[in-house]
């Protein structure tokens, strides 16, 4: 494609998707003023949804494509701009979107890990990998690792390791999918999870890389007017400062500073309230402690004599001359739910003995490192864990984002290698639009919960508190602990995935804002959930399929086998979803912390050191993928073995050893085995140093 029609190409694509966002601002007026003459709001979601999910198809259906280049690189022919929105949106999923804020309302300060190391890594990707890898051309990520290192071993281990950490990512978009769809629908989360999936693949099935692009362009203005007029209407509610990032800082946290000391004041009424919750649980965390004790000593023995006494306690309660008919209710139910077994017992009381948590005094949002302990010591031992491990997420964040195979993909549909390098940039600053207003809002909700849902009445608990808490128990809960009839913050329990698709029902905004915060969250893990699909499905009918398996298929074939993958490789990652492994944010640092520990060290050293070869690149990524992958593993408490862990570092920063252990790898394998060939070696000059003609027509493109 000549400049001019290039250019061409570049602002037709800006006529269209001015019109595209000026359509979609009339469409959120059309539901505002259906909502004001009275339509359900049951029906206003599913217009949402569904409106949303049916433009993506009609843009996926309207790209499909036979070309194999189209298919798996949009033909090498997306403008940095848009390529920078697309990038955006596959960067910024249910975990940006959903996770990102309610993280930093959960754990303030610390946080901003997930900020520094995800708009950091971008950096890495800019001057290490983006512009070198467009110039190698080509299609996937394990492509350039047979290329550079020879032979179908680093490309099979490439392929490996990019279905493993993509689908750990993807897991976490289809949860965000069905978490979206059940609330706004009414459907069971397992049944939502199926019905998203749907509209996970109308988007890629037919148009693969070309469909997918375009779809994402058109998501992230969703996706991005989505997240900022909630959290503009929420800073001007509180504030009348339209601006939430000066709002926030300047009103919402002094606030909340303020109101953080008096919950943690024994001698403040606020605090004392709070403080009577905090025994009960610590009660209860005592007693738990004491039956786990008696369960190791005594076993099925002890465990006879405990059902005895809940049995012993109901008769003398039936016994009174006046009963209780609630506690006689509350220990027929704790007989019911008596664990059958040790095993049983041992897990429902571990649970309970976990209430020990809710006792500890209110976590300072601004502070930095906010460490608990029962002696100066054990603080600042605590202190320093929370450093080292704030440290490690950041550095893991960091190298995963610049060796994610999803994400690399996208600098392959540029047209130039010029042009990866601004689309780098742009893609930044879209995504800086989000990073930059997240903390903004994990405050300003924060806000709301402390100055309005605390010290309010169970008899009158808004709404949305029962609506969540009907999706998911452990993203909304609230129960009278103390018996007060009054809501104490240790009586709440809020999910981070819930505080930005709940922000509008907190704040008491108009259901439509409800309904375009959901149309955004679906916009984010829908691109994501694309990209990722199709990296898995083309590196597996394109780099297994094709480069090992059958070099002479047909286009027709080789397409129709990436299809085929992708609608299998779907199918097993809503399943996976559907058992609900985890929380979306580890989930996702997971896959970054595999992709860190398995393509990082390769990809680099496949770049800059020529010395790099075949051995180097199999024993690194082997080893990095490897350690990584059995760290978390032993280590993250869903698979049950609870090791001790390695200095103290969160199975979601594995890649701390797996990094290491990449880069030990590849430079033990090269230096104990033959250089490369001339040919490999010159291939390693074409991609690092530009040429004469403006990297354009790049070798193997």
């Amino acid at each position: 494609m000549s400049a001019q029609t290039q250019s061409q190409f570049a602002a037709s694509l800006k006529r269209y998707y001015s019109f595209y966002t000026g359509g979609f601002i009339a469409f959120v007026i059309m539901v505002g003023i259906l909502e004001m003459l009275g339509v359900p709001n049951k029906i206003l979601g599913y217009l949402f949804l569904f409106a949303t999910i049916m433009l993506y198809a009609g843009i996926g259906f309207m790209s499909k494509t036979a070309d194999v280049g189209e298919y798996y690189v949009a033909g090498r022919r997306v403008p940095a701009l848009f390529n920078g929105m697309a990038t955006g949106a596959d960067w910024m999923s249910a975990a940006s979107f959903i996770g990102m804020a309610g993280t930093l309302y959960l754990s303030g300060y610390d946080g901003l890990a997930f900020v520094l190391g995800w708009t950091g890594g971008y950096c890495l990707v800019a001057l290490l990998l983006a512009p070198y890898l467009r110039k190698f051309g080509q299609f996937t990520i394990p492509d350039f690792l047979g290329a550079r290192f020879g032979g179908h071993l680093p490309r099979f281990i490439g392929v490996v390791a990019a279905i493993v950490c993509s689908f750990t990512y993807v897991i976490a978009q289809i949860y965000g999918v069905g978490l979206i769809t059940s609330r706004f629908t009414g459907l069971e989360f397992q049944v939502g999870v199926f019905v998203g999936l749907a509209g996970i693949l109308v988007c890629s099935f037919l148009g693969g890389m070309k469909a997918v692009t375009w779809t994402q362009v058109a998501q992230y203005i969703i996706l991005i007017v989505a997240y900022m007029i909630p959290v503009v209407w929420l800073s001007v509610k509180n504030t009348g400062n339209p601006i939430p990032q000066i709002a926030a800082y300047s009103s919402a946290l002094p606030a909340v500073t303020a109101l953080e000391k008096q919950f943690n004041d024994k001698a403040d009424p606020k605090g004392a309230k709070e403080e009577s919750v905090r025994a009960i649980f610590r009660e209860r965390a005592a007693a738990a402690d004491a039956k786990l004790k008696g369960l190791e000593k005594d076993g099925a023995a002890f465990l006879t004599a405990e059902k005895q006494k809940l049995t012993d306690k109901l008769a003398a309660l039936k016994a009174e001359a006046a009963p209780d008919a609630k506690a006689i209710e509350a220990t027929e139910k704790a007989i019911k739910d008596f664990p059958a077994d040790a095993a049983a017992a041992k897990k429902a009381w571990t649970a309970e003995k976990g209430v020990a948590a809710r006792a500890a005094p209110v976590k300072a949002h601004a502070e930095a490192f906010a460490a608990g302990g029962k002696t100066p010591e054990e603080v600042e031992k605590n202190r320093s864990i929370a450093k080292k491990n704030f440290l490690a997420l950041i550095a893991c964040l960091m190298i995963g984002t610049a060796a994610l195979p999803h994400i690399l993909m996208r600098y392959y549909t540029t047209p130039s290698v010029h042009e990866a390098r601004v689309s780098v940039f742009w893609s930044l600053f879209f995504i800086f639009l989000l990073y930059f207003t997240a903390p903004a809002l994990a405050i300003l909700a924060k806000y709301e919960v402390y100055s309005n849902l605390v010290g309010s009445s169970f008899a009158s608990l808004p709404a949305w508190v029962s609506n969540w808490a009907a999706v998911d128990k452990t993203l909304m809960n609230i129960a009278d602990i103390n018996k007060d009839g009054i809501v104490q913050l240790a009586e709440i329990v809020i999910g981070g995935d819930l505080i930005v698709l709940a922000t509008p029902e907190i704040a008491g905004l108009p259901y439509v804002i409800s309904g375009l915060v959901a149309a955004g969250g679906l916009a984010a893990a829908l691109s994501t959930a694309d990209g990722l699909l199709l990296t898995i499905a083309n590196a597996m009918s394109h780099d297994l399929y094709y480069k090992m398996i059958d070099p002479n298929a047909s286009t027709v074939r080789r397409l129709a086998v990436s299809k085929g993958l992708l609608l299998v490789v779907a199918l097993a990652a809503a399943y996976v979803t559907s058992l609900k492994p985890g929380d979306i944010l580890f989930l996702v640092g997971a896959a970054f912390s595999l992709a860190a520990s398995g393509f990082f060290p390769a990809l680099v050293c496949g770049v800059f050191w020529k010395r790099a070869n075949y051995l180097g690149a199999v024993l690194g990524m082997s080893l990095g993928l490897g350690v990584c992958a059995y760290y978390m593993y032993m280590t993250y408490p869903f698979f049950g073995v609870n090791a001790p862990k390695w200095w103290d570092i969160n199975p979601i920063s594995a890649g701390t050893f797996g990094i290491p252990a990449g880069f030990l790898g590849v430079i033990i394998g090269s230096l104990i085995s033959p250089a490369p060939s001339k040919e490999i070696q010159e291939l390693v000059d074409h991609v690092r140093y530009p040429s004469l003609e403006g990297d354009i027509d790049t070798k193997g493109a």
